[in-house]
């Protein structure tokens, strides 16, 4: 049951959610609501959180967007983002690149702290997603950062299941589907191919939907399937339970 003294938490929709699938950040917003009965914090200034900046070796401009953040947010006790990979970069590795008496060095590393994957502070909350509409046959894709660097596993699946979704095996599940970031881009051919064995196991899987907690992998493998020709769906968890 939502805790009334807790406050709402903040809700960090992610550059790709905003840009390319805002669907993810309704149905973000409808589940956090949900969990804690109240609409979670949105700042309207809200940008990238340096990630790509990361990525690129681009250390002074990837603590500058996440100083920016942790600043937006610094009145929130939790921030809540659909995506493995950008809290899973904000905590494992940009909060770090602070020295421990730099300025911002406290408030990074504090927002580090508070920030959370959808899934963990779902089942952190105890929340009971509603019976899905129309129950599915559901494979599941496990993001690279989510489960490496958060150790996110079982959370996204037992979501799924409480909704009345079936979930059946998926052939390297574990197995990284090519995107990476700018690996995508550097690499393009072999991440065309790891791509390809993504769709070829999730077709092979008998599934209605492949479902997924982390954008990037959504838009590579989508692409991949749209660029066969196939027409199986492919979407984040949290479109799934939120219904």
């Amino acid at each position: 049951m939502p805790d009334d003294r807790q406050p709402a938490p903040g809700l960090l929709s992610t550059c790709i959610a905003d840009l390319m699938r805002p669907g993810v950040a309704a149905a973000t917003r409808r589940l956090i609501a949900a969990a804690c009965g109240a609409e979670p914090r949105i700042p309207a200034a809200q940008t990238c959180c340096g990630q790509p900046a990361l990525n690129a070796g681009r250390r002074a401009d990837a603590k500058r967007l996440l100083l920016r953040m942790a600043r937006l947010f610094a009145d929130c006790a939790t921030v809540v983002a659909p995506s493995g990979s950008c809290v899973g970069a904000i905590k494992k590795h940009m909060a770090g690149l602070f020295a421990p008496d730099e300025e911002g060095a406290a408030e990074a590393r504090e927002f580090a702290a508070k920030c959370m994957e959808l899934s963990e502070y779902l089942v952190e909350r105890g929340f009971e997603p509603r019976p899905a509409a129309k129950p599915l046959t559901i494979a599941y894709h496990d993001s690279c950062a989510g489960l490496r660097e958060l150790g996110i596993h079982d959370g996204p699946r037992a979501l799924l299941a409480a909704a009345g979704h079936t979930l059946v095996p998926l052939e390297d599940a574990d197995v990284c589907c090519g995107f990476g970031g700018s690996f995508a881009v550097k690499f393009g051919e072999v991440s065309a191919h790891m791509a390809e064995d993504k769709c070829r196991c999730a077709l092979a899987a008998g599934a209605d939907v492949l479902a997924l907690g982390d954008l990037g992998c959504l838009l590579n493998i989508e692409g991949r399937m749209l660029r066969r020709g196939e027409a199986l769906p492919v979407h984040h968890y949290a479109e799934l339970i939120a219904d």
